[in-house]
């Protein structure tokens, strides 16, 4: 392959999964007139909706908030499988012609910026091909959205256990869910008790002769309908886009007013919270030990199940919940610290994701390495002092996509200001102390164990990470030609 070195675009996309196609969707519907380039690793597109493929994988979103504004969501469950937003996604890049940007097998490897020239040269390597000593390619672009997460396609989170290697049955992680495996009539154990776990728990017990969820602790656990209530009367007089807009937005403001509540009344939401699942389980259940957690709500997040469906494999006897400490692995399955022993034919190790922050792109600037974990964030997408580069990333306690949307248009505004004023360049430059808080307000594992590859976050505006939609929404979108801190040449 040789060196493609003359090849420019305006804007180049790391990644084709939910946000890499939203924000190429919206780069065709505000910025016509801008070339682009979509950049996916993988062979497909649709990321972690079709890397993802365990049983019962579903949104933990609903999906009013989930999909794309453009794009109404017009199916009318509330919370869709996997299949159904894979897809909504290439439906999505059907719709805009995308097909014929996006490269596969394309991985970015660095990023080298010329102040110079005003412009990024970005080194890819090239996963299907089939010699060893091929070049790599090199593509120019004026601006780069990096559009691939936060967290590692490549390996989920699994601790270290004692005496794992002596385990006789199968060992699973979701991530990469073995497309043949038969845990029909097997006894299961999904070690775990977040997002994943509970998807899996509810649709496997169906068909396994035993299934336990071991949890070292549990999570807190919402009850969501499969289909929203306005729906029906509302479809009935309204345009189906109108509906979804309403929707959406009552989606948003009672997201928002959960998550006020867990910070001004964490007792009060625990409590309902409570009750809620001893309305499902009953008054024997022992709830104060199975899904009662040592933390407030949205410490860490809040899981959603699909018309208590767990609760149900629960009450019915196709699964059971074991709170407990795993000693070590055996032969036969695993040893608690209680003394209790699960026996088992598969164990499935649903703990947890690894995050890569940036891609694991290595960027510099004329020539000298940057940091990412030394640069603060600015506006929730773009790193101080690194010129003509934003990063699409969604909210932890909210639907992601609400974020990455208005991410892309902010961007397409930033380059439809740089296009008319004829700048080359925009910065985000500190112009005032500041001092640091946590980037990320939460608890879950995967965001504790990933604070030393975090950038920094700000105390005040436009350098905090907000995590209010509402908020963003008026300075991003209501006034997005307010580019304070940003530096245009």
């Amino acid at each position: 392959m040789k060196k493609e070195e003359n090849e420019l675009v305006d804007v180049l996309i790391v990644g084709a999964g939910l946000a890499g196609i939203g924000s190429a969707c919206q780069l065709r519907r505000r910025s016509p007139e801008l070339s682009f380039t979509i950049l996916e690793a993988r062979s497909v597109s649709g990321g972690t909706w079709d890397l993802f493929r365990y049983p019962g994988i579903r949104s933990d979103s609903d999906m009013y908030t989930y999909s794309y504004g453009f794009k109404p969501w017009v199916n009318k469950s509330a919370i869709a499988d996997g299949d159904t937003i894979l897809e909504y996604i290439r439906e999505a890049a059907d719709e805009h012609d995308l097909n014929q940007h996006i490269r596969y097998n394309h991985k970015v490897v660095s990023a080298q910026w010329s102040s110079t020239d005003n412009l990024w040269t970005v080194t890819v390597t090239r996963s299907d091909t089939q010699s060893d000593n091929e070049e790599p390619l090199i593509i120019r672009c004026r601006f780069i959205l990096s559009c691939s997460g936060y967290y590692d396609y490549d390996q989920g989170y699994t601790p270290e256990f004692a005496g794992i290697d002596d385990f006789q049955g199968e060992i699973v992680h979701p991530q990469h869910w073995p497309e043949q495996l038969d845990y029909k009539n097997k006894r299961v154990v999904v070690i775990g008790s977040g997002a994943t776990a509970v998807t899996l728990v509810p649709t496997m017990s169906e068909d396994t002769a035993s299934l336990v969820m071991l949890q070292r602790s549990p999570t807190y656990i919402a009850n969501v309908p499969g289909e929203d209530p306005w729906l029906k009367p509302l479809i009935k007089f309204l345009p189906a886009s109108w509906v979804f807009r309403l929707i959406r937005w009552k989606k948003v403001l009672l997201q928002q007013y959960i998550y006020r509540l867990s910070r001004k009344n964490p007792k009060g939401l625990r409590r309902f919270l409570l009750n809620k699942i001893r309305e499902e389980l009953g008054p024997d259940y022992d709830v104060d030990t199975h899904f009662t957690p040592d933390y407030n709500p949205w410490d860490q997040r809040l899981c959603a199940v699909l018309d208590g469906d767990i609760f149900a494999a629960i009450r019915e006897g196709r699964a059971e919940v074991v709170t407990d400490h795993i000693d070590s692995f055996n032969s036969k399955g695993i040893a608690l610290k209680s003394g209790k022993q699960l026996d088992a034919d598969i164990v499935v190790v649903a703990t947890g994701l690894k995050l890569k922050f940036g891609g694991d792109i290595a960027y510099s600037i004329d020539g000298k390495e940057v940091d990412l974990t030394e640069r603060y964030v600015y506006r929730g997408m773009m790193l101080s002092d690194i010129p003509n580069m934003a990063m699409s990333v969604g909210y932890t306690n909210s639907s992601w996509t609400l974020k990455t949307d208005l991410t892309a248009k902010y961007v397409c505004g930033l380059l439809k200001k740089m296009n008319r004023n004829g700048y080359t360049s925009v910065t985000p430059t500190i112009t005032d102390k500041m001092g640091e808080v946590p980037l990320l307000d939460f608890d879950a594992g995967y965001v504790l164990r990933a604070q030393d590859i975090m950038p920094k976050n700000g105390d005040r505006d436009p350098w905090k990470n907000n995590d209010k939609y509402t908020k963003d929404f008026v300075n991003l979108e209501l006034k997005r030609n307010k580019h304070s801190e940003l530096t245009f040449r």
